[in-house]
């Protein structure tokens, strides 16, 4: 395994690029591992998750435009609406809806190292420069990796995964 906890396996990961071409990319259980469920038209997401490896704590989807290639927004004179049921959303939690400017393909064209993709959820970006992204640009963030004081899973990297992103719903 290239990563437990909340640490990189040295062995297996040296640096990026060598963990990268090491790493196996796997599909996920996206319910038991991060509270994301799709149902007809709607769309479940827990805040907290207890998975059989690891607590995670917050969860975001990206809507598929197919297999390989994440749904692409084109809104310049178009009208876009959507429900939230806030009542369900606990105490102190953020719901949020935003576009970011995120890679149609995930930067599998683009990054040599990404054999993932959109497919696997990669090339996720924010305005905030997320720092905890375990793959960015296809390379995995082990440069400067520090392992959180609190949370027995997570941590951050030498790297943020930084674009432009525009909040509809906070």
């Amino acid at each position: 395994n290239c990563y437990t906890g909340n640490l990189w396996n040295t062995t297996m990961c040296p640096d990026g690029k060598t963990c990268a071409a090491n790493c196996a990319v796997e599909g996920a259980d996206y319910w038991n591992t991060y509270g994301a469920q799709a149902y007809d038209a709607q769309v479940t997401l827990k805040f907290v998750t207890k998975g059989t490896y690891a607590t995670n704590v917050g969860s975001r989807i990206y809507l598929m435009q197919d297999d390989n290639n994440y749904k692409m927004f084109k809104l310049l004179n178009k009208e876009s609406t959507f429900d939230v049921d806030v009542s369900k959303l606990e105490c102190g939690l953020n719901g949020a809806l935003y576009f970011s400017q995120m890679e149609q393909d995930g930067g599998l064209s683009r990054f040599s190292g990404n054999k993932a993709g959109a497919k696997y959820g990669t090339g996720y970006c924010d305005a905030q420069c997320a720092r905890d992204i375990k793959f960015i640009n296809g390379e995995a963030n082990v440069a400067g990796w520090k392992p959180s004081d609190t949370d027995a899973n997570a941590g951050s990297g030498g790297w943020g995964s930084c674009c432009s992103e525009m909040d509809i719903w906070e």
